[in-house]
């Protein structure tokens, strides 16, 4: 009677565990496969912008407002929907496109990431397209819930779909 009880309640603490565990261990193989089938996202790292694929699987091209000298791209999805993270360094390329006009401040990730800082959501991000855009320093935090900003312009092209 109490073997089963044990078995059960074994099986349920390795399960808790590995929930908790595997999304936050460094990259590799398992953990790859485990985030992306168990929990929807999946991340990929790039030396520039340049060397991430300008067409393809769209959760891992590039929006065209950042500078193909960007290094240290990582970039984070959700697979079964438009939520993304991005990271990068600003090369001697400024950032590129237009910027939103009259767009309210949109909602914090719901991406989390280990690169990625608590505080983002909290900075006052600009708009550009469909992403929020906090710059620190030499390095630009953009992200996406995956819904174009509620009022939205972009200045001199129209509203925002």
């Amino acid at each position: 009677m109490k073997r089963p009880f044990v078995i059960a309640l074994a099986t349920v603490g390795v399960i808790a565990t590995a929930a908790v565990a595997l999304p936050n261990l460094p990259p590799n193989p398992l953990t790859d496969t485990v985030n992306a089938r168990l929990f929807n996202n999946e991340e990929k790292t790039f030396a520039t912008a340049a060397d991430a694929p300008k067409k393809g699987d769209p959760a891992f091209v590039l929006p065209d407002w950042i500078p193909q000298d960007a290094t240290k791209v990582k970039v984070k999805a959700h697979t079964t929907g438009k939520a993304k993270l991005i990271r990068f360094t600003l090369g001697p390329t400024p950032l590129g496109g237009p910027q939103c006009a009259g767009a309210p401040a949109q909602p914090a990730p719901k991406l989390g990431a280990k690169w990625w800082p608590k505080d983002a959501g909290q900075a006052h991000p600009e708009c550009r397209g469909h992403y929020q855009v906090v710059v620190r320093g030499g390095k630009v935090y953009a992200w996406t819930n995956g819904a174009a900003p509620t009022g939205a312009t972009m200045a001199g092209v129209g509203p925002t779909r």
